[in-house]
């Protein structure tokens, strides 16, 4: 007869082996699987890819259309490579939106609950879909960049106010529109995890990249001076930006005070995911 002695280190053993069974790499694995087989990727990924090539093609041909009505002021401070690169104001709109989702639509489905009984300690989860997404994004995004650079600067060529990869800076800066949105990539993912509303998630960082620079903009000029350069939407944008005005952090300060804000923001969806329930 089978006694709840012979019973227990069976269960044990198997609980073992469950656990056992669950390593980063598998975690890695199922979030790339869930990632590429939602509708809601594909067409996010799509309108970020159009919005950073064919919008940054399309103002580089209308600044060059209209360069004989600019101002010696407007010429002067004219950036070529930030004109190219102007898709990745928009195509943020489409990666925040889905970095949000990768919690928050779990969330609203309830699919979180078997992600959660299948990796129990939690973290995992967490770091897998940054991960994902996150390479996902760099390198479509990265290599967008590099489309809409090229047809910005043919456009922009038949005036003779194209630039090159060669020259200061500009190579930074294609790069720089791709990590840019990988970190709002990210951003998306850790308000995703906070918050767990696809509508809050969605409009806290809506209101952190688009609404408060408004906000400061209309603050004294004493004041918004020397808090724009370290808004996060300011700060990570310095660098696809080659032409900067004097209260810029730089490229590489101000991109790594963007990365410190995500880094924030995904350790405290770190510290909820394992604190809260699902």
């Amino acid at each position: 007869m089978t006694t709840l002695t012979d019973v227990g280190p069976a269960r044990g053993e198997l609980t073992a082996q469950a656990g056992y069974g669950v390593t980063q790499r598998r975690v890695l694995l199922s979030e790339w699987t869930k990632l590429r087989s939602l509708r809601s990727t594909l067409f996010s990924l799509l309108a970020a890819i159009v919005f950073v090539v064919a919008l940054g093609i399309l103002i580089s041909w209308a600044q060059a259309s209209h360069w004989d009505q600019e101002s010696p002021i407007d010429r002067l401070t004219f950036d070529p490579t930030n004109t190219s690169l102007s898709g990745v104001f928009l195509a943020q709109l489409a990666i925040g939106v889905l970095g949000v989702l990768m919690f928050s639509g779990e969330y609203g489905t309830g699919m979180i609950r078997a992600t959660i009984t299948a990796v129990p300690h939690r973290l995992p989860v967490l770091w897998a879909k940054s991960i994902v997404f996150g390479v996902v994004t760099l390198v479509l995004m990265t290599v967008s960049s590099f489309v809409a650079f090229v047809g910005g600067q043919a456009m922009l060529s038949s005036k003779h106010i194209d630039t090159t990869l060669g020259h200061p800076g500009v190579l930074t800066a294609v790069f720089g529109g791709g990590l840019y949105l990988t970190v709002v990539a990210l951003l998306g993912v850790a308000l995703g995890a906070l918050v767990r509303s696809t509508a809050g998630g969605i409009a806290t960082l809506f209101g952190v990249l688009l609404i408060l620079p408004l906000i400061v903009n209309f603050l004294p000029s004493s004041w918004s001076n020397n808090i724009d350069p370290y808004l996060p939407s300011s700060a990570g944008q310095d660098i696809f930006t080659v032409v900067r005005d004097s209260s810029s952090l730089g490229p590489w300060t101000g991109f790594l005070l963007f990365c410190g804000y995500a880094a924030v923001l995904l350790a405290a969806a770190a510290v909820v995911l394992r604190r809260r329930d699902a």
